[in-house]
């Protein structure tokens, strides 16, 4: 196949039939779907998000940026309903836009085309994802835009492609934080790309100049109400505290020698909490690795309730604020004098959450109750705070597997990259194939170690890494099956050279 270089995957003529039938057949399954779970899903950071954008709060607990979405949203529409089919919808215009830029540059074969098709488009994990009322479904959608517009800045450089990509992590990165690699896999991507030298230096630099600026406002915004300028914003002082205290258990260090009153008796609190009949320690191997986050008797929550005692949404979140300040210097200390055990005691945990991510919130709609809170039921004018849905525990056992498919993603990427390697499948492609799938090999190095090392691990902050995987996976068993029907040429153009 010729490529047009005009080339449009959405109006492309041979694809409108095909467009229009995947997305007659996405709306029949929504709408089933809907019937089935007729309310949206909350859990408790729901309605964090929801009070955020009630209130009009510049900082959260959570990052600010799907409160923003859900306030324009609100100026629209106050159905639930409609906030779920916009959200699946903003995927699925995202997955078609992936799945035809994959098709078309790197001409997959027909089993890698049905797989990846039922994958995006006929997953039950997309559905119950756009469920909820939190921001991981958009984070992924603008993702998949992000990786797309990646793989055509490799492919076909054209000048607009810095602005959009710039654009695109800026917004990502007020929805959450781990958005924080993405301009250094960006910034491959200019390099690589062939581009002038100095549309290349404005593309890198574009991303990171878009998000200083919302770091200083975010920072100044937690000062005002914290007394502390800190970011990002009263989450990463709670995760510094949590992390330390998965290994304070199994350390000796003297409470009075801290740096400060306030965290001396953050630590008093921890050994009494360690020192109980009834260790939690034994807990903490089959937990979420947010344990001292998230359990009302741990450390954290207990010197919270001390000093601080809210009534309002916003002095809840200020009374975060004030208190990740202590948990922030606490934890630092303690991981910068035991390293070692740190690795062993959090690390390590956390690495066994990362290959197996827990369920957590998709294990059970609604956590199990019948009823929303009243934030949720004002917010989407519900006469009453009475939910229903087919089945409480159903999605549990749909996305019970994805688990285990994650883990054998993960160990089928690297057999087939190795494999790759060792057939020097990388002499024998074009240059912006290898890049690309160099770039996307970076990305999941580097999310595996931002998710291991600095943040909670569960299974849907690693759905868009797990598209990735199957998607590249799938991409280079082609390949590596090409190669086995061919001779191996001394000419490093020997395969896909007819796509591009």
């Amino acid at each position: 196949m010729s490529a047009s270089k005009n080339f449009s995957p959405f109006f492309f003529a041979e694809n409108r039939v095909y467009n229009l039938t995947l997305f007659g057949l996405t709306i029949l399954e929504l709408f089933l779907f809907k019937l089935a779970y007729p309310y949206p899903d909350f859990f408790s950071d729901s309605y964090s998000y929801i009070a955020a954008a009630r209130d009009q709060l510049d900082v959260n607990i959570w990052p600010i940026g799907y409160s923003r979405f859900l306030a324009f949203f609100h100026l629209l529409s106050h159905s639930g309903s409609l906030l779920v089919w916009f959200q699946y919808l903003s995927f699925f215009g995202a997955a078609l836009y992936f799945y035809h830029t994959i098709t078309y540059l790197y001409q997959p074969g027909k089993s890698t085309r049905t797989f990846l098709c039922l994958f995006l488009f006929f997953n039950p994990l997309f559905f119950y994802l756009a469920n909820y009322v939190t921001s991981d479904i958009l984070f992924i959608s603008m993702s998949t835009l992000w990786l797309t517009q990646l793989i055509w800045l490799v492919h076909r450089p054209r000048i607009y492609q810095g602005f959009i990509l710039s654009v695109l992590v800026f917004v990502m990165f007020t929805f959450r934080y781990n958005a924080l690699i993405y301009p250094f896999i960006t910034a491959g991507a200019f390099l690589v790309s062939k581009q002038k030298g100095w549309i290349k230096a404005l593309g890198i630099v574009l991303g990171p100049l878009f998000i200083l600026p919302f770091i200083i406002w975010s920072s100044h915004a937690a000062k005002e109400i914290t007394g502390t300028a800190q970011f990002p914003p009263i989450l990463g002082g709670w995760q510094w505290g949590n992390n330390a205290l998965y290994m304070r258990g199994f350390i000796k260090e003297d409470s009075s020698a801290f740096p400060t009153v306030a965290t001396a008796e953050l630590d008093s609190i921890a050994r009494r909490y360690f020192n109980q009949p009834s260790s939690p320690q034994d807990q903490l191997a089959d937990y979420v690795a947010n344990f001292f986050i998230r359990e009302p008797e741990a450390p954290l929550k207990q010197y919270l309730d001390l000093h601080f005692h809210a009534k309002t949404n916003r002095e809840e979140v200020v009374a975060w604020g004030k208190a990740a300040t202590v948990f922030d210097q606490y934890g630092k200390y303690l991981i910068r004098r035991h390293p070692l055990a740190f690795c062993r005691y959090y690390l390590l945990v956390n690495s066994k959450n990362y290959f197996l991510p827990p369920l957590e919130k998709l294990e059970i709609y609604n956590l199990g109750s019948t009823r929303m809170w009243k934030t949720g039921q004002k917010w989407f004018d519900y006469q009453n705070p009475n939910m229903w849905c087919i089945s409480n525990t159903l999605q549990g056992f749909l996305l019970a597997p994805f688990q285990y498919f994650f883990l054998a993603l993960n160990i089928y990427y690297i057999i087939v990259l190795s494999l790759f390697i060792r057939r020097r499948g990388f002499r024998r492609i074009l240059p912006s194939i290898r890049y690309a799938m160099l770039l996307v090999t970076l990305f999941l190095v580097l999310n595996a170690a931002f998710s291991i090392f600095a943040n909670i691990i569960v299974i849907r902050y690693q759905i868009f890494p797990m598209l990735v995987f199957f998607t590249f996976a799938m991409l280079l068993t082609d390949l590596l099956e090409r190669f086995s029907t061919e001779p191996q040429k001394s000419t490093p153009q020997s395969a896909f050279t007819h796509v591009l």
